[in-house]
C-alpha cells in the first residue's frame, strides 16, 4: 500500500472528532496545561498559510503535551465583530451577519483539514450575543469603577462616508473603506483609563515568560518617562501653558515654545486675534500631512508664528509660540519648551525661522561654543554656561538643582510621563458591541441594568453610514428611545459600539466555561485553568492586542473577579510567511497560498511539516514550493522505511541510541519552540534508518510513531493501524530516553589551525581535554603546519572541536 494523504487523513479526522480525543476535562487530577493560539477574524478570503504556522506548531506542542500525561486545553473561536466584516456587507450588500456565519464554517472546515487538535466544545464567537454579554458586562464594571469615560476629542473622520475611523482604519492618510483622504474632526468618544494601570504592565513583566523582544515592546510602547512639568505665563493672557522635560536644566536656554497643530488650547490662544483663521489653517494643513505621510511628514520643520509670547520663568525672556509639525499631541503635554543649542530637531526649526540660539552647556574643560558658528545642536553632557547661579556647576547636577529650584518657586512639579494614552474605545460603525449606557437628561449617564444584558445588536437593512457621525444605530428610533433605569423618564441609548478589540481582550477566559449564562466564568474554573501556560499569535499584536488584553485581566483580578494578575504566563510569537516573490501576501498582489490548494495536492501533514521546517519559528520567511515537494518526499520515503522495518524483531545498540538522542531532541525542541530543528532531526534520523534497515526493529518503529504524531498525525496514526498496533497512536504515552544511551560511544573530533579545519579524527566519546591535545598534535597532518613550533594556545570545545592558533 502506498502514501496516500487524501484517502487516510479526512477518514482520521473524522473518528478523532467522534471520540472526542482532544477535550478538556474541568478539574482533572492531571496536571492542566492551557495552550493558546489567537483566534482569527473570520474574513471572507479564508485562512491562509500564515494563520497555519501558529496552529500546526502549537498543535504539535498540544499533542506532546497530552501524551506526557498533561490534562490539555487547546481551544478555538473566532474574533467575529469589527470594520472588515461591515466593509464587505456595504460591498457586496450581504448582511455581516450573513457572511460572517458562512465565513466561519469555511474556516472550520480549513482548520479540521489540517488535523488540528482544537476543543471544538468549547468553540466561542464574539458576535454572539451569548458571548458579548459579557464584554458589555466589563465595559459596565469599568464604568462603575471610574475607568470608561467620554471625552471630546480630535478623531481621524472619512470625508466620504462620512464617519469616523480608529488609527488602524487610517491606511497612508486614507480611509481603508473607501480610499478617500481622512481628515481631523473633534467628537465625543469613550475612553478607558489604561494609563491608571502603565507602571503595572511595566512592573509586572518580571512576572512572565516573554520573549525579551516582546517586552521591550511593551515597556517603549508605554513610554514611562521622569521629568518635570513647567508652567510658563501667556504674555496678555490668565492662561500658563505646560510643558513636559526630562532636561529641566536647559529651561535657561529655551527661546521659543512650540504646540502641537491637533492640541485644542490653539483655538484659545488665536482666538480674536488677527491670525486667527491663519493658524487654524495651518493647523489643518500639518495634520493632513501627518495622516497622509506620518514617516516624512517632520522631516521638513515647519511652524507658524501665532502672534504671542510665553515668558520664560527662568529668566524672563519673552519666547515666541509656534505651531509646529514636530511637536507629538500625544506625548507629555502636546505643548514643547524648545532649546535649540542642545536639541537638534530645535536647532532646525530656529535656523529656519531666524530664532535665538543661546548655548548653556559646554563640554567640560573646552571653550565655550559660538551660537553664530554653531553647526548643530550640542546634546551630551557638560558644564553650565549663561545660567545665573548655576553657572559652572556640571549637567547631572544642574537636572535636579534646577528642577528643585523651579519646583521651589512655584513654576513646575516633579512628575512621571508615559506615551501610552487612554484607550480611545468607541466606534461609530455597526458591526460591533452595543455600548450598555443609556444618556439621561436628569441623571446623566446610566449603567444598562445587568439583567437586561445583553443589549443586542438589531438587525438592521441599512447598516451603511448615516453621514453624520453617528452610528447607523442613531437612526432606529425604536432601539434609541428608551426609559432611563433610574428615574423611568425619557431616555437614549448609547449609539457607537466598541472597537474588535474589545471581544479579544478576554476570550482566552470563555473558553473555559463557554455556556455559562450566569457568570462570566467559574471562579473555580478560572482558578484551575489560568493562567494560560503558552500563548502564541503575531508580532503586530504584542502592543495593542497584549496591553489590552492585560489591562483588562488585572482590572478583572482588582475586583477579584480572576485569581492572578497576569493572564499569560508565557508568549511565543511567529514571523510572517511571505509569498514567493518575497512580498507580503495580499489578494491585489495576486500571491496569497491557500491552505486548501495545498493540502488537495500535498496533504496536511505535508502543510504541517513543512510550515515547522520552514524556518526558524520567530522569524520572517518566504514560502517556496520547492520546500513542501521535498517534504512530501520524505513522508514518502518516511511511509516505505516505517513498513519495511516493522518485520525486523530488535534494533541494534547504534540504532537504539542514536533514537534516544532523537527523544531527546524532539522533547527539547517543541518545549523552546524549535519546530524547525525537530523537524530537521526526523530527517535525520531516517536517512540513518534507511542505511540500517536490517538494523531497525518494531520495538524503535513503534516508539518513533509516538514522537511523530504531534507532527504528522495523519500519518502516524494510519501506519500505527498498518502495523497492528492497539488503540491510537495519539493515546500513547510520550516517549522517554535513558540517559546512558545518549552517550556518543565515538565522535568525530575537527582539529582547526587558526580555525580552519585541517585534520578529522575518530575517537571516544568521553575523551579528555589533555588526551585530545596529545592525538590532535601528534597527527601528521598537524604536525606539517606546526614545523616544530609550539603553538600559541589550544581551545577545545568538548567533544567537538580542537583549535590550535600558530
Amino acid at each position: 500500500m502506498q502514501y496516500n494523504p487524501q484517502k487516510i487523513e479526512k477518514k482520521w479526522q473524522k473518528t478523532w472528532e467522534k471520540k472526542g480525543f482532544y477535550r478538556a476535562k474541568d478539574f482533572a487530577k492531571s496536571k492542566k496545561f492551557y495552550v493558546l493560539v489567537e483566534f482569527p477574524y473570520p474574513s471572507g478570503h479564508g485562512l491562509h498559510v500564515g494563520h497555519v504556522r501558529s496552529y500546526v506548531s502549537l498543535d504539535a506542542v498540544a499533542r506532546k503535551k497530552r501524551m506526557q500525561g498533561f490534562n490539555v486545553l487547546y481551544p478555538m473561536g473566532w474574533d467575529a465583530f469589527g470594520l472588515p466584516a461591515e466593509n464587505y456587507a456595504i460591498k457586496t450588500g450581504i448582511h455581516p451577519s450573513i457572511t460572517v456565519k458562512k465565513n466561519i464554517t469555511n474556516f472550520k472546515r480549513q482548520m479540521i483539514s489540517l488535523g488540528l487538535s482544537f476543543d471544538w466544545s468549547r468553540e466561542i464567537n464574539t458576535s454572539n450575543p451569548d458571548y458579548y454579554k459579557w464584554t458589555q458586562w466589563i465595559f459596565l464594571k469599568l464604568f462603575e469603577n471610574g475607568l470608561a469615560y467620554k471625552k471630546r476629542m480630535p478623531i481621524n473622520w472619512c470625508s466620504s462616508c462620512k464617519i469616523g475611523l480608529a488609527n488602524e482604519e487610517v491606511v497612508e492618510g486614507k480611509c481603508e473603506r473607501c480610499g478617500a483622504q481622512a481628515v481631523v474632526k473633534e467628537k465625543e468618544q469613550w475612553m478607558l483609563k489604561i494609563t491608571k494601570y502603565a507602571d503595572r504592565l511595566i512592573n509586572d513583566l518580571d512576572k512572565v515568560d516573554y520573549l525579551e523582544k516582546i517586552k521591550t515592546q511593551q515597556i517603549n510602547w508605554i513610554g514611562k518617562s521622569h521629568g518635570l512639568e513647567e508652567e510658563w505665563q501667556v504674555e496678555g493672557m490668565d492662561l500658563k501653558l505646560k510643558t513636559f522635560t526630562t532636561w529641566s536644566h536647559t529651561s535657561w536656554g529655551s527661546t521659543f515654545m512650540v504646540v502641537a497643530p491637533e492640541h485644542p488650547i490653539i483655538a484659545e490662544l488665536v482666538k480674536g486675534t488677527e491670525k486667527e483663521k491663519e493658524a487654524k489653517m495651518f493647523a489643518q494643513k500639518l495634520i493632513q500631512e501627518k495622516i497622509a505621510d506620518p514617516v516624512n511628514a517632520e522631516k521638513e520643520k515647519k511652524g507658524f508664528f501665532i502672534g504671542r509670547y510665553v515668558v520664560n520663568h527662568l529668566n524672563g525672556r519673552r519666547m515666541p509660540i509656534f505651531i509646529a509639525n514636530f511637536a507629538i499631541y500625544d506625548y507629555g503635554t502636546g505643548i514643547v519648551k524648545c532649546t535649540p543649542a542642545h536639541d537638534q530637531r530645535d536647532f532646525e526649526f530656529a535656523k529656519e525661522y531666524d530664532l535665538e540660539i543661546i548655548p548653556i552647556i559646554h563640554p567640560a574643560g573646552k571653550t565655550p561654543f559660538d551660537p553664530e558658528k554653531m553647526k548643530g545642536a550640542f546634546t551630551g553632557e557638560g558644564v553650565m554656561m549663561n545660567a545665573g547661579q548655576f553657572d559652572g556647576m556640571d549637567t547631572e547636577k544642574a537636572r535636579k538643582a534646577i528642577g528643585d529650584y523651579t519646583v521651589k518657586k512655584g513654576n513646575g512639579r516633579w512628575t512621571v510621563n508615559y506615551k501610552l494614552r487612554d484607550w480611545v474605545f468607541s466606534r461609530q460603525h455597526y458591526w460591533g458591541e452595543p455600548i450598555p449606557i443609556i444618556h439621561c437628561q436628569k441623571c446623566g449617564q446610566v449603567s444598562v441594568p445587568e439583567k437586561d444584558l445583553p443589549v443586542k445588536l438589531p438587525f438592521v437593512k441599512k447598516y451603511q453610514p448615516t453621514g453624520t457621525g453617528e452610528s447607523p444605530l442613531s437612526a432606529i428610533a425604536s432601539w434609541v428611545n428608551v426609559k432611563c433605569p433610574k428615574c423611568k423618564g425619557l431616555a437614549k441609548r448609547e449609539t457607537d459600539t466598541m472597537p474588535n478589540w474589545a471581544g479579544s481582550s478576554w476570550y482566552f477566559m470563555r473558553y473555559l466555561d463557554p455556556k455559562n449564562n450566569r457568570k462570566i466564568t467559574d471562579p473555580k474554573k478560572l482558578k484551575y485553568w489560568m493562567p494560560i501556560d503558552w500563548y502564541n499569535g503575531g508580532m503586530e499584536h504584542t502592543t495593542l492586542h497584549l496591553l489590552y488584553s492585560r489591562f483588562w485581566y488585572k482590572f478583572l483580578y482588582d475586583i477579584k473577579i480572576v485569581p492572578q494578575p497576569e493572564p499569560y504566563a508565557k508568549r511565543s510569537s511567529h514571523g510572517i510567511i511571505l509569498a514567493q516573490d518575497g512580498q507580503k501576501m495580499s489578494k491585489s498582489r495576486g500571491n496569497v497560498i491557500n491552505p486548501d490548494e495545498v493540502v488537495k495536492k500535498y496533504g496536511a501533514d505535508a502543510l504541517r511539516l513543512y510550515e515547522m521546517f520552514m524556518g526558524p519559528f520567530d522569524q520572517m520567511i518566504a514560502w517556496d514550493e520547492k520546500g513542501i515537494v521535498g517534504v512530501k518526499r520524505f513522508l514518502d520515503r518516511f511511509w516505505g522505511l516505517v513498513l519495511s522495518s516493522a518485520n525486523n524483531k530488535k534494533s541494534d545498540k547504534e540504532i537504539r541510541s542514536a533514537f534516544n538522542r532523537l527523544i531527546k531532541k524532539i522533547t527539547d525542541d517543541l518545549d523552546n519552540a524549535k519546530f524547525n530543528t525537530a523537524v530537521a532531526a526526523f530527517m535525520e534520523f531516517s536517512n540513518l534508518v534507511s542505511s540500517n534497515q536490517n538494523k531497525t526493529g518494531k520495538d524503535i518503529i513503534k516508539e518513533l510513531l509516538s514522537l511523530f504524531a504531534p507532527f504528522a498525525p495523519h500519518i502516524a496514526e494510519e501506519l500505527w493501524l498498518q502495523l497492528g498496533f492497539k488503540g491510537s497512536v495519539h493515546l500513547q504515552k510520550w516517549p522517554g530516553y535513558n540517559q546512558k544511551l545518549i552517550k556518543k560511544e565515538k565522535i568525530t573530533l575537527i582539529v582547526q589551525i587558526n580555525g580552519k579545519v585541517r585534520d578529522r579524527i575518530e575517537t571516544a566519546a568521553d575523551i579528555s581535554e589533555n588526551e585530545a591535545r596529545k592525538i590532535a598534535l601528534s597527527g601528521e597532518k598537524i604536525k606539517k603546519w606546526l614545523e616544530e613550533k609550539p603553538p600559541r594556545k589550544i581551545i577545545y570545545v568538548k567533544g567537538k572541536l580542537i583549535n590550535i592558533v600558530i
